[in-house]
């Protein structure tokens, strides 16, 4: 990483300052942070909902799931069909979750 050399003094009205802090803290970044990413083009996102987090980790957890299911699969111990149930489950919630990320 380059070397941070120069320091810039910015004055900001009250409206501007509030606007940079809101627009920083939605994103999970510094002011500085979030400035340097403006100025270098960067696409800056808003940080995942806390509810979105959780449906991830949930969606993790299914995966998990279905990695054993297949692992007992290929091992004799649980049918196909319930591998294949698994996916198609899981296929349902990528698509819900699909739909609530375009809204």
């Amino acid at each position: 990483m380059p070397e941070k050399k120069y320091e810039i003094c910015l004055r900001l009205s009250d409206e501007e300052r509030e606007q940079l802090d809101s627009k920083a803290k939605e994103c999970g970044m510094s002011r500085t942070a979030l400035l340097r990413r403006m100025i270098t083009g960067q696409k800056i996102r808003a940080r995942p909902s806390e509810e979105l987090r959780k449906l991830r980790l949930e969606i993790h957890y299914i995966g998990v799931n279905i990695n054993q299911i297949a692992r007992s699969v290929n091992a004799g111990i649980a049918r196909p069909s319930d591998a294949k149930y698994g996916l198609y489950m899981l296929d349902q919630i990528y698509e819900l979750l699909k739909q609530l990320v375009e809204q």
